[in-house]
């Protein structure tokens, strides 16, 4: 299980969170991940960036995430998540039974 965390604060807001959080719900239900990611938000991750959002990807903090970068972002950094996951066979388990 792969999670994801999109800072919603003030300022990540202001540089696009709503879009951003959009974009990764869509890409999760058009890809069928709804089993393999948990998404969710945080009021704050005390990293803001002077572009873009932050976004925490199993513990791994990412700063300046835009809608532009978005595509990168998923492939690079979501989908390398998934696939690590799936060569670990943790694919549909949560963090406490893959111990």
């Amino acid at each position: 299980m792969v999670f994801i965390e999109v800072c919603v604060g003030s300022s990540c807001h202001l540089k696009g969170s709503p879009r951003v959080v959009e974009m990764l719900q869509e890409k999760i239900e058009k890809d069928g991940l709804e089993d393999e990611i948990i998404l969710t938000g945080a009021f704050c991750s005390g990293r803001c960036n002077r572009i873009g959002v932050t976004i925490t990807v199993n513990e791994e903090v990412y700063t300046g995430i835009t809608p532009e970068g978005f595509a990168e972002f998923w492939d690079k950094t979501v989908l390398a998540a998934i696939n690590n996951d799936q060569e670990k066979g943790y694919v549909g388990m949560s963090d406490t039974e893959k111990v």
